[in-house]
This record gives C-alpha cells, structure tokens and sequence, in this order.
C-alpha cells in the first residue's frame, strides 16, 4: 500500500508496510502508482514496465527520464521499500497471547477543580461521580499494585491526575516519596508526571515538580479570550491572567523542556494555529493544541464542516514552523513530532496506548479502569487496587484492540502512525472500543502529512 501527496511543493509517497518515506521529482510521483498497478498485476519485468509506461500518455519528461525514474522506482520495489506486503497482520495474533504486565497508571489524586471547562469529560473532576480526593493509603496501594503487576520491567510510569491534582498536593508528594522508597527494592525506576491547570502553583510546588516530575502537563487553550471563554473559574472569571505568569516561570525552570502548554480547540477557534503560535510568541517551545471530543450536540463540537478549514489550519501552522526553525525560532508541535528512522517498536505500532492492559486508571477509592476516559462508566471498571484485575474479560478485550481488529484502520495510511486511535473516543462514538472515531481520523491523517513534510523539508 502507497499514500502520495503533495504538500507545500514537496511530491512525498509513503510505503506504508514498509514505513519508507520518498520524497521525489513529479515525473517519478506519476510513475509510481502505475508501476504498483502493474507489478500487482503481474508485470514484473524492467523492461516491459518501461515499455508499458513509454506507451501511455501524461508522463512529463524524456523516454530516457522515464526509464531513469522507472529504474530507480524498481530499485526500491526490490529493495522493500515500495510496494511492500503486510507482514504484521499475522504477528499481531501472536502478540495478542502475549503475558501483558502494567507499566503506567493515571492517579486521580482529585476527583475535584477549580476551574469550570466547558469541555471538560471528567465534569468538573467529578467523572460523573462525586467529589473526592485519594487517600495515601489508597495511593500507596496503587504503587504497590504497578510494581506487583509490572513484571520485569524497570521503569515505571506514573501521572498524577485530576480534575486538578494539586488540591491534594500533600498525598501527591508523599505518594512520590512512597515510590522512591520502592525503587531500590523491588528494581524500578519511577517516572512521575503531573497534569495542572496552574491555579494552586507557586515556588514550593514548582520547587518539587523539578526535583521530582519527569514532565509537566500545563493546561491552556492559547489566546486569552479563546482561553478565558472556554477554561473560567466556577464564577465565570477567566484563569488567563492567573496561570500565564506561573507556566512561563514552570517553563523557564525547566530550561524549556520535559514540560508541555497542552490546549484544547473547538468549533470556537478553528482558526487554532493562532493560539498555537501565541504560546510559542511567548517563549513556549513545547506545546499540544488538540481538537475537542465532544457529542455532536455540543455547541463546541467540531463537525464535519469544519474539517477543510481545521486541515488549512495545520498547513498553515507547518509552513509557519518551518520558517521559523529556519529563523532560529522553532518550537516543537506535539502532533507533528513523528521518528521515521526508529520510533516506536511493532507492537506499539499496532496496538497504541496500551489502555487496559498496559496502562490504567486508578479512582480516588482505588478502582481500576483501562483509562482515565473510561472513569464513571461502571461498564469499564475492571478491579482495584486491593484485589486487582477481577474482569479478565475487558483486559482480554483491550488487548485485542489493534488496527487489524479496526475495519476502518486496514487502508488507512496512517495506521501505524496514530495505532488506530483512541478506544474511549471509539466506544464514545460507536458503542464498541474498535471502530474509530471518524473525525478524529481526518485530523490525524493531515497531522501525519504536515508531520512528514516538515521532516522531509528539514533533510
């Protein structure tokens, strides 16, 4: 299976089971899809295919250019870098008996904010539930839970979630130092990670998330007034002014990295390159913009209208990007870094985020569920921590999740980039963890594409 297209003047041609990038001249980007025609149809020979294409009409260039680019495409298709078969549809069923150990959890250290998203899935913090906040106790459980069930493994991952986290900072440090504790011991190594959206931070917090945090997720939308509209206070006032100062002195200390700006975009701002290029005016070099999910009913929810625009938009903000790497100004977009030459292993590739077997979600109370968009639907909840996994059934069923499991995932190009999407966006869309959500599907495909120019505009 190839992809081409043309972006910003580059003719790139994906190879997509062999995860071959060309970049090429147009003469060998017509070229290519007649040849794979022929081979598949059984034509296999140089010489035949450069007559067969010499004899049609709409190649530019010389006979000799076309046997040149003719030449050079076989080369390729010898070599497995174009044209290749799938070779992994058979490795997934073995990778699916597979003994999965836990290697990530999502805390809810706060099923509590304060702030008021409109968009927000967890309610407020409350994950249509009610407002509580974990115990140590539980919380010391859950470690032991994740190095209990990790295996082998030594690096352990740990993300300390919300509704807003820091309004139980007390059991968040002393969950950190409850897992430090553990590391020598039992062979780990703990990553811990924090979500905020800024409104309890000051120097003491900033002061430990430095020593301690791995990462940090800072939540802005971008602009003040896209901000302010769609992330205010309970009583309506706006967090913009209150956070700003705060993310830039969190992103200063951290000398710019192992911290994201994380927004989100709506049907308010499609015009959202805007708010990605304002954090990155302020000094932000790493940051996330992400489209909303939200059900259709939603004033905010992104429609099927909006897609040609929300596509320009990402176009936009690549060649802008590229630009200013040039200038001496990049700055990293989250959905357009992208490996080519490693990037994640096979499996990854195949089955994404390890939601449910890998990765799980842990409630104030200590139940388990396959990730933090599942919390609340007791259709999901799979165990807790004291007893641990009691539904082998959804753990099986989220191990078989992959993007041969997914219909709409077989011919997409980008299946091995995106891993076929988000389960919970599937489930919340389509009733069932392995269809796609369709909309979510578009935007990755253009991200992808706008991701590989930029690689290939940087060579």
């Amino acid at each position: 299976m190839i992809h081409q297209y043309i972006n910003n003047g580059y003719h790139i041609v994906i190879d997509v089971n062999s995860g071959s990038v060309h970049v090429v001249d147009e003469l060998t980007y017509l070229i290519i899809p007649r040849m794979e025609e022929m081979i598949q149809a059984g034509t296999t020979d140089l010489g035949q295919i450069v007559e067969e294409l010499l004899a049609k009409d709409g190649l530019p260039g010389t006979k000799e250019q076309v046997r040149e680019a003719a030449g050079e495409v076989y080369e390729l298709w010898k070599a497995g870098q174009l044209f290749a078969p799938d070779v992994y549809e058979d490795y997934i069923y073995d990778f699916k008996k597979r003994k999965t150990v836990v290697k990530a959890l999502c805390l809810h250290v706060a099923h509590d904010c304060n702030l008021a998203c409109k968009y927000c899935f967890a309610e407020e913090g409350e994950y249509h539930g009610r407002r509580a906040l974990m115990s140590f106790e539980v919380g010391k459980k859950a470690l032991d839970f994740l190095v209990a069930n990790s295996g082998s493994r030594v690096n352990l991952e740990v993300d300390f979630f919300g509704g807003e986290p820091l309004m139980n900072w007390q059991v968040v440090k002393d969950l950190v130092a409850y897992g430090r504790s553990l590391e020598e011991e039992h062979h780990k190594k703990f990553r811990f990670t924090l979500t905020t959206n800024g409104i309890l931070l000051d120097d003491e917090v900033l002061s430990f998330v430095n020593r301690e945090m791995g990462n940090v997720v800072l939540s802005i939308d971008g602009r003040k007034e896209v901000n302010d509209k769609m992330r205010p206070f309970r009583g309506g006032q706006g967090s913009y002014d209150v956070i700003m100062p705060k993310f830039r002195k969190v992103a200063e200390s951290r000398g710019e990295t192992n911290y994201y700006v994380r927004g989100t975009f709506t049907h308010e701002n499609l015009d959202f390159s805007k708010d990605v290029l304002h954090l990155a005016d302020l000094g932000f070099q790493q940051i996330s913009v992400e489209p909303v999910v939200a059900p259709p009913t939603a004033s905010y929810a992104i429609r099927d209208e909006d897609l040609p625009q929300l596509k320009e938009e990402y176009d936009k903000l690549a060649v802008e990007m590229l630009k200013r790497g040039k200038e001496g100004r990049g700055f990293n977009f989250f959905h357009f870094m992208i490996d080519l030459k490693g990037g994640p292993c096979v499996a990854k590739r195949l089955s994404g985020c390890g939601s449910g077997t890998e990765y799980l979600a842990v409630t104030p109370w200590g139940d388990l569920y396959p990730c933090h968009q599942f919390v609340g639907n007791e259709d999901f909840l799979m165990g807790n921590v004291e007893e641990g996994i009691l539904r082998e059934d959804l753990r099986d069923e989220f191990k078989c999740c992959n993007v041969y499991a997914k219909e709409k995932c077989r011919k997409c190009f980008a299946k091995f980039y995106c891993s076929g999407g988000c389960a919970a966006n599937s489930y919340n869309f389509h009733g069932n963890i392995n269809d796609a959500y369709d909309v979510g599907c578009e935007l990755e495909r253009k991200r992808v594409e706008c991701a590989i120019m930029l690689k290939a505009a940087q060579e």
